[in-house]
């Protein structure tokens, strides 16, 4: 192999691991809206942490247990979520670490409370590559910004969590 050779094969593997890093932020909010958490453990290490800033919250969480048990409680029967990333921003560390900027655009709204959330951000998240699989080592955003209100009256024709998500007393 020439040294030419390995160049290409090297720029094709970065590529490679870019496109699947992308995959894997959309099988994550994919995951995240619909609370499927048996398969949103398989996207993250064991490790991974979280530093989440809104306008009136900041939570920070260590360890995959934790992150899964807030997004199963959050994401719950009373909720409805859609998140959207665009426009990465993404950097190859080494060939086993990579982090990324996104653009995140996401609506929240609590049923029980009768509150929406609604925003921007910037998410910045760093990725591990573990046994040749990109996984979410730390995720975090800081938001441009926010807006609570209340949710008027509502004809709800279709409510994925209602049926999936988990049940609050």
């Amino acid at each position: 192999m020439t040294e030419r050779d390995f160049d290409v094969h090297r720029e094709i593997r970065a590529l490679k691991d870019i496109e699947e890093i992308k995959r894997l932020a959309h099988r994550y909010y994919r995951c995240l809206d619909t609370a499927n958490i048996e398969e949103m453990k398989e996207l993250m290490t064991e490790d991974v942490t979280t530093n989440f800033k809104g306008g009136s919250y900041h939570l920070q969480l260590a360890g995959r247990a934790a992150y899964l048990e807030m997004i199963a409680s959050v994401f719950n029967s009373e909720f409805i979520g859609h998140h959207n990333v665009h426009h990465p921003e993404i950097e190859l560390l080494s060939e086993t670490e990579a982090k990324a900027t996104w653009y995140l655009a996401d609506i929240a709204i609590n049923l029980r409370t009768m509150r929406n959330t609604y925003g921007t951000a910037l998410r910045r998240d760093r990725y591990t590559k573990v046994a040749g699989q990109w996984k979410i080592s730390h995720a975090g955003y800081e938001r441009i910004f926010e807006v609570e209100e209340a949710v008027k009256p509502m004809n709800l024709t279709a409510h994925y969590l209602g049926l999936h998500g988990r049940r609050i007393p």
